[in-house]
């Protein structure tokens, strides 16, 4: 690896682990009134209860770069749907319906479906180690 692709890598990490860490801090914020909230919601409460769920395991699972790629589809699922079905109906640009954010977070969860997680990923540890158990019993047959 080139020091191009080295210094792609680790970019690419520090964007995840910084969408993440925003993400983590949405959920939180709806799920337990947090981070200057105005109150919580209950789990059960549909469509915020699911998508503050969503929000805080799932950035927390693209932070830690644990399985990075499911949960930001999940993650870029989300956010669509509350584009078009919470935002979009209130008007029909992103800065008309307040839906920017919504609107950025599908995409940036999107590219990190097929991009990966970068470096410092729990996903490629996991991956590492894997591959030398699988060496160390080739070596030892």
């Amino acid at each position: 690896m080139n020091v191009i692709d080295r210094g792609r890598d680790h970019a690419l990490a520090v964007f995840r682990i910084v969408v993440g860490v925003l993400f983590v801090c949405h959920g939180a914020q709806k799920l337990f009134g947090v981070l200057g909230s105005k109150g919580s919601v209950s789990i059960t409460s549909w469509p915020a209860g699911p998508a503050g769920l969503i929000e805080l395991v799932g950035g927390a699972l693209i932070v830690l770069g644990l399985g990075t790629r499911i949960a930001a589809l999940i993650s870029s699922g989300a956010m669509a749907y509350a584009y078009f079905v919470v935002h979009q109906p209130e008007g029909l640009l992103p800065i008309q319906n307040h839906g920017e954010l919504a609107a950025v977070y599908a995409w940036v969860f999107l590219l990190l479906v097929f991009t990966g997680p970068g470096s410092w990923a729990l996903d490629k540890v996991i991956a590492s180690r894997k591959q030398d158990n699988r060496s160390a019993t080739l070596a030892n047959a």
